[in-house]
């Protein structure tokens, strides 16, 4: 590899990187603005298999979209809905219970559960759902409610985030998706969700849960106005956190969708673009354990490539997304697990059922699943 890397006009970074040592701020910088992909993927890749081997996580999951109504209207976002909009949804308890009692008899292991920031909803409808998630499907993680979100329902509850999080940790909360962390810089959010939260108190939200004992993921939206430094910032910020609390569990990028939004004049993000911010965040993002490709977003067949260039992780069968097929996405609403199963291992790569805290799932029943692929 040694000779390879010398050829690179980054070679000094990728070194640095190939030795473990922290890239700061400017090597970040200097990625992006370099075209040498397949250099930056050969070291991502390197440093993905020294944490995870050969191994390509899956996990059998479903999302649950309980609302598109939201108060903020973030010009990149094709799902939300005014509360008047005729194409606004609100599911009752009844559809929920029934979303969850299907994703039961597959064989899930994880309940996605994120939505808008219904403006009428009160904090005891998603207490209850949780509630009576959890007591119907004890077994079933629930990953729920972006930060964005938490922070929302602390005020309809005119409570503290730490005690709005402590009140749906009892009723089932287990983990907390990564949403709504778009890109942290202040400019970006000021074009293109200025009712948002700030990136700083997306961060502090996070900070919140992990000292309560919540694991969360984190994602970065990129392809649209975004700039390399605002990236590089964005990943330092979540590293940053990841060194004083270790609460992440994955860093998910999620390539900005156009079609249905009022970006709609910007062009969907290039192949070249969506492998370089999979490889640049392995090489950054030192203290995250876990790399995500989020196939919905990235394709499926980029996805399998990303297994070479810092992925170590295919998400699941999702079932039924709404918000990234609400901006266009053609991927399908849905994979088996027969096909997660087949893409993971045509890349070259081993499949591993997980959980949502990254335990490797095992029984007679998944292997039986294993056996037939």
């Amino acid at each position: 590899m040694e000779r390879l890397l010398k050829q690179s006009s980054i070679y000094d970074i990728l070194q640095k990187a190939e030795q473990q040592k922290r890239l700061g701020f400017e090597d970040g910088v200097r990625l992006f603005k370099s075209n040498d992909l397949l250099h930056i993927g050969l070291v991502a890749n390197s440093i993905r298999e020294w944490k995870n081997g050969n191994t390509a996580y899956y996990i059998i999951n479903r999302h649950i979209n309980y609302s598109n109504i939201c108060k903020n209207q973030c010009k990149f976002c094709a799902f939300s809905k005014k509360q008047e909009d005729p194409n606004g949804y609100a599911m009752d308890m009844l559809e929920i219970m029934d979303k969850a009692a299907a994703a039961s008899l597959e064989g899930a292991t994880e309940f996605h559960i994120v939505g808008g920031l219904h403006p009428e909803l009160p904090f005891d409808f998603y207490v209850e759902m949780l509630n009576a998630i959890h007591e119907k499907h004890p077994d079933i993680h629930i990953q729920a409610f972006t930060a964005v979100e938490i922070e929302h329902l602390s005020q309809i509850a005119g409570l503290s985030v730490t005690d709005t999080l402590k009140k749906l940790k009892e009723a089932g909360l287990g983990s907390l998706p990564g949403g709504g962390a778009e890109v942290f810089s202040p400019h970006v959010r000021e074009k293109l969700c200025p009712e948002k939260i700030s990136g700083e108190r997306w961060l502090q939200v996070m900070r919140e849960a992990h000292n309560l004992g919540l694991r969360s993921n984190a994602t970065m939206l990129y392809g649209h106005v975004e700039t390399p430094e605002d990236r590089i910032n964005h990943l330092i910020k979540l590293r940053e956190l990841q060194d004083e609390t270790g609460g992440f569990m994955s860093f998910i990028p999620l390539a900005f969708h156009p079609k249905n939004t009022e970006l709609s004049f910007y062009a969907n993000t290039t192949a070249m673009l969506d492998l370089k911010v999979i490889a640049i965040s392995r090489l950054m993002l030192d203290n995250f354990d876990h790399l995500k490709a989020f196939w919905i977003m990235l394709g499926i067949k980029l996805s399998q490539i990303s297994l070479s260039f810092g992925v170590d992780d295919i998400d699941g069968t999702v079932q039924e997304e709404k918000i990234t097929h609400a901006a266009g996405a053609n991927t399908p609403e849905a994979l088996s697990v027969t096909e997660i199963i087949r893409l993971i291992r045509e890349a070259g790569r081993e499949p591993v059922e997980r959980d949502t805290l990254y335990n490797p799932v095992t029984g007679k029943s998944r292997d039986a699943v294993l056996q037939g692929v």
